[in-house]
């Protein structure tokens, strides 16, 4: 799968401005977590989790990207990915804790240049 970087401010300008929720579209099990931005206006975008660190049976992302996670993670920053036009947080790991989730879109909310108080994030049990 080949994977570009996003830059944040290529983002809509609605995700930086208004109330903003990430619902995960299934539970966390995976390094794949498909969900989706939504805005107070009805405004939507995909918008995945990736656990770069998954390797079996193959690496999910390439050394370069997955060390540029690493250090984007280390630093307080995270690192948006895309792929078929999906924007995509990854962080360092193999699977998910609603821990994690939490802190990598705090990053992103800084990414973009919101306010943490103004998103949420919604977790599916299945």
């Amino acid at each position: 799968m080949a994977w570009a970087e996003l830059d944040p401010f290529d983002l809509p300008d609605w995700v930086g401005e208004s109330e903003v929720v990430w619902a995960a579209e299934r539970g966390l099990s995976g390094h794949l977590v498909p969900g989706r931005l939504a805005g107070g206006s009805g405004e939507e975008l995909p918008c995945d989790l990736l656990a770069v660190d998954h390797a079996y049976p193959v690496p999910v992302v390439d050394e370069a990207t997955r060390t540029r996670v690493h250090q984007s993670w280390r630093h307080g920053q995270v690192l948006l990915l895309s792929h078929e036009g999906r924007a995509t947080v990854a962080v360092p790991g193999t699977s998910f804790a609603a821990d994690q989730v939490l802190e990598a879109f705090k990053r992103m909310t800084r990414a973009v240049g919101a306010d943490p108080a103004r998103w949420s994030v919604r977790l599916t049990l299945n």
